[in-house]
C-alpha cells in the first residue's frame, strides 16, 4: 500500500479506535448513544444500528459519538470524566502497544491532542464538567474564560512552532 494511502487507513484506525473507547464508556454508564460517525461532509453511508444512527461521511478527517446531554450531566462526575477520556486512554493504550511504529505516533498525536483544552476537544469538555462543577453551577464567564485561554495557549504553540520552523 502507498505510503499514504497506509498513512490515511491508519488515521482512520485510530479515530475509529478513539470514539469506540467513547462509545463503550458511554454504555457502561449508561448514557445513550444516539449516533455515531467517521468524518465529515456530505453522508456516503447512513444505517441505524442498536438504535444509533450511523454515518459515514465522504471526508474521513474526523469523527464523533453523540449521546443524550441530559442523561450524560445526570451522570456521577467521575462517569462523565470517565466517557469523556475515554478515548484518549484508547489512543494513549494503542500508542504504547504499538511503540515506534507510525500508528503509535498517530495515537500519541491524537491523544495529546484530544486531551489540550481547545474548543469541543475531550480536554476542553473535561475542564467545563469540572469548572461546573468545582462552581455547583454553569458560569458563561469561567466557560469562555477555560475556551479562550486554551486558544491563546495553541496560539501561542503555533506561533513558537513557526519562528522555530523559520529560524532553520
Amino acid at each position: 500500500m502507498a505510503p499514504t494511502l497506509t498513512l490515511i487507513a491508519n488515521f482512520v484506525i485510530a479515530l475509529i479506535l478513539h470514539e469506540l473507547g467513547h462509545l463503550v464508556a458511554a454504555r457502561i454508564c449508561r448514557v445513550p448513544v444516539t449516533a455515531v460517525g467517521l468524518g465529515w461532509g456530505p453522508a456516503l453511508l447512513r444505517v441505524r444500528l442498536i438504535n444509533t444512527d450511523c454515518q459515514l461521511g465522504i471526508l474521513p478527517i474526523g469523527a464523533y459519538v453523540r449521546m443524550e446531554m441530559d442523561v450524560f450531566r445526570r451522570r456521577s462526575v467521575n462517569q462523565q470524566l470517565l466517557v469523556l477520556t475515554a478515548g484518549v486512554g484508547v489512543n494513549l493504550l494503542l500508542a504504547i502497544l504499538t511503540w515506534g511504529s507510525m500508528f503509535s505516533i498517530l495515537n500519541l498525536g491524537l491523544a495529546i491532542g484530544n486531551s489540550l483544552p481547545l474548543y469541543q476537544q475531550d480536554g476542553w469538555k473535561s475542564c467545563i464538567v469540572l469548572c461546573r462543577r468545582v462552581l455547583g453551577r454553569t458560569s458563561p464567564v469561567a466557560e469562555w474564560t477555560i475556551t479562550l485561554t486554551g486558544g491563546l495557549v495553541a496560539l501561542a504553540v503555533i506561533v513558537r512552532a513557526v519562528l522555530v520552523i523559520a529560524k532553520g
